[in-house]
């Protein structure tokens, strides 16, 4: 059965105006956008497993018609409203003996495919599963929910949403336009207000929206067709006819109800009490049992408000009690009062402690009961059970400060007390206990920090000290994805990339969309680039650069193919470029940003980090002029960085390249470090040019500079010294051009 063949004048608008190619289609361009994931699949012909989900007259169907006429494979279609096992079984045995006899693939379209009952998906779950067949999947329902999570979990999922106003105006615009399919033949005109009165009404609905049209155009002659050239006028008044008002969109077995659940308690979770009443109503308007309402908000009373009220528990109890006792329609006083009592009370999510507590008991090997909380009526005179116990109420307050936790996870806490409502008043007294009894518990332990040349114990603190500056890395890169608000089919460039630090994790948090890196060097890219051959084609980032001299060239052909995109992160730009060097980057990437699209950049702050001189105690004694040298160095470093020299400066230089909106965070790594003879060589080099010693050279003479380097090196040669680092975070909003 072919769904995809030509369809004739006779057919509906709806089934003749839609779309036959990418060009073609409009709207979800959060998926099928220039450069994103699903678009580049298609072209590139190489689609794993796909689940269409949205609301009727989005295009799912429509997409699958795309990838239909773009594929080399066979494509098959079944709609589950007509088709059982026995279908799917014939399907299957043709795509068998298609790839056995000709290595053909098989692209097999599901309409409709939560219709199916779980014995019907199970059926297609090993040949999805061994490649025999690529399912692309359509249903308006969630299909975390309705399809069997088997299937879900080899699928990519897609999710489609109602069209906007300008999309729908698209459709039209292309319908009337269109001379084989349309009513291009005519000159079709509509009264002001008409169009826009069917595109606001469809409601995202496409094929509303051409349902609608085609009632208008095709009814507002005398007789239809008209002769070619004729001119059709469309009223507001046959506008308003040929809409239809839409039902309410509510079906208690479907996806809407758990939206509209989930829209509940999140107002609820939020303190919008308005917000809350409204989603009630809709669900008791829909038919909604009012007992399944008062389960959730149970269940919120304690997962949402918990100790910072724990009277929400008993108001809601009471309520559901006494709606049992009335029913409706007065009972839904007592839906209100509950409702409106969760929004507005304090909140605290502290409950969720006790999945802490679960992880570690999972994760971790059974521990033994402490001795002194073991139960002595049984086994305390044979083997000491409950000795070393001390007995709360014979204190004072009634506490006293003892080990509770078994041996390995004494100092582990679950349970963080919000400062929201009753559970402030109890925060003060748990974290007091709790530092108490953290102190009873810890035992202090000093490191011997003495080594000789070359031993092990030297060897493993310089590992320590390198271990720290990773941690600073993770930091920093949390730092920069907190400033933004990625969705899933957002598009990133990370330019300058290096490690891969911010490319992977990107490339996590934008998975129907996409992700490109450039990179300046050859060697990085290639390395990065060689943990992706596991991934599909279609989903690995894309790579550029490993020339430093090509990053002009590459930006166009980035900005051709793949713009724009929503996030760009920089790391080291300001520092490591010359000022024109960065302005011709930044020349190509403002072209790469829309409006409103963001930039990241994370840079060192020199000028703010430790010295040499931080850790020379008694220099004036050595050297008259010891706070020249110390102006000197903080003037090599506060140059070092021209832009850098503090947190208002590198704002400063955002503005001046046009962004607005700027922010800023100051991260700070400070580490303890012993100084090596080689880090200090490195510094303290009088004939190495760039090394500070150098610098200094220029600065004081090159008579007092060797021996104001002999002089660092014999004092600080092997020092155990707390060594900072400051960076900046800052992210700006792309204006117009």
């Amino acid at each position: 059965m072919d769904l995809f063949q030509s369809v004739p004048q006779s057919e509906p608008l709806a089934a003749r105006m839609r779309p036959r190619n990418l060009d073609e289609y409009v709207g979800q361009d959060h998926i099928v956008g220039k450069g994103r994931l699903l678009r580049r699949a298609i072209k590139a012909d190489q689609l794993s497993s796909l689940i269409f989900y949205g609301p009727p007259g989005t295009g799912k169907t429509t997409l699958a018609r795309v990838i239909a006429g773009t594929t080399k494979s066979r494509f098959m279609s079944l709609n589950a409203v007509l088709c059982g096992v026995k279908d799917v079984r014939e399907a299957i045995a043709e795509a068998q003996e298609l790839r056995d006899l000709h290595g053909r693939r098989t692209i097999l379209f599901v309409d409709e495919v939560h219709r199916w009952n779980k014995a019907q998906q199970d059926a297609l779950l090993p040949w999805v599963e061994n490649g025999t067949i690529i399912l692309v999947g359509a249903t308006t329902e969630n299909p975390y929910f309705e399809v069997n999570s088997a299937l879900v979990s080899r699928s990519r999922i897609f999710q489609l949403k109602h069209l906007e106003a300008k999309d729908l105006t698209e459709v039209a615009r292309q319908t009337m336009a269109d001379k084989e399919r349309g009513y291009g033949r005519w000159n079709v005109s509509f009264e002001e207000g008409a169009l826009e009165h069917l595109v606001k009404t469809a409601d995202g609905d496409a094929r509303s929206l051409l349902n609608s049209l085609q009632l208008a155009v095709e009814t507002t002659p005398d007789s239809y067709p008209p002769p070619a050239g004729a001119d059709i006028h469309i009223t507001m008044e046959t506008a308003e006819e040929s809409i239809q008002k839409k039902v309410v969109l509510y079906d208690k077995e479907g996806d809407y109800h758990y939206d509209t659940i989930s829209a509940f308690i999140k107002s609820i979770r939020g303190s919008d009490p308005d917000a809350a009443l409204y989603w009630m109503a809709r669900m008791i308007r829909a038919g909604e049992d009012p007992r399944f309402i008062f389960r959730r908000m149970v269940i919120s009373a304690c997962e949402d408000i918990g100790m910072a009220d724990p009277n929400a528990l008993v108001q809601v109890n009471a309520a559901a009690q006494a709606f049992d006792r009335v029913g409706l329609p007065e009972g839904q006083f007592h839906l209100t009062q509950a409702a409106i009592y969760l929004a507005t009370a304090p909140k605290s999510n502290s409950s969720l402690a006790f999945f802490d507590a679960i992880k570690v008991v999972e994760e971790e090997a059974a521990r033994e009961v402490p001795n002194h909380l073991r139960d002595p009526s049984r086994d305390k005179h044979g083997f000491g059970h409950g000795e070393g116990y001390n007995y709360p109420h014979a204190y004072r307050d009634h506490w006293v400060a003892q080990a509770y936790l078994p041996e390995g996870l004494k100092g582990r806490i679950f349970y963080q007390p919000s400062a929201q409502g009753y559970e402030a008043g109890i925060q003060q007294d748990v974290i007091r206990r709790r530092e108490l009894q953290m102190a009873a518990m810890i035992e202090e332990s000093t490191e011997n920090l003495s080594y000789s040349p070359g031993d092990k114990q030297r060897e493993a603190w310089i590992r320590r000290t390198k271990g720290s500056s990773s941690r600073f890395l993770d930091k920093m890169r949390t730092k920069m994805f907190g400033f933004l608000k990625t969705e899933r089919h957002h598009k990133i460039l990370v330019w300058r990339e290096s490690s891969g630090l911010l490319l992977w994790e990107a490339w996590r948090q934008v998975p129907e969309g996409g992700v490109c890196a450039w990179f300046p060097d050859r060697r990085n890219l290639d390395l990065c680039e060689h943990f992706t051959r596991s991934l599909p084609e279609s989903e690995r980032p894309l790579f550029f650069g490993g020339d430093p001299s090509s990053a002009e060239a590459d930006l166009t052909v980035i900005e051709e193919h793949y713009g724009p995109f929503e996030v760009i992160m920089v790391r080291d730009w300001i520092s490591r470029l010359s000022e024109a060097d960065r302005q011709q980057e930044w020349a190509g990437l403002r072209k790469l940003a829309a409006p409103g699209s963001l930039l990241v950049l994370s840079e060192p702050l020199p000028a703010m980090g430790s010295r040499l001189s931080d850790f020379l105690t008694d220099g004036e004694k050595e050297f008259a002029n010891w706070e020249d040298l110390k102006k000197t160095e903080e003037e090599i470093y506060l140059s070092a960085c021209p832009g850098l020299e503090s947190e208002e400066a590198a704002a400063g230089l955002l503005k001046e390249m046009g962004l607005s909106d700027i922010e800023t965070e100051i991260i700070t790594n400070s580490e303890e470090r012993i100084l090596t003879a080689e880090q200090l060589e490195s510094w303290l080099d009088t004939e190495r040019s760039g090394s500070l010693a150098n610098r200094m050279k220029e600065s004081i003479g090159p008579d007092t500079a060797p021996r104001w380097s002999e002089f660092c090196r014999s004092r600080l040669e092997g020092a155990r010294v707390e060594w900072k680092s400051r960076r900046i975070v800052l992210k700006g909003v792309f204006q117009k051009a």
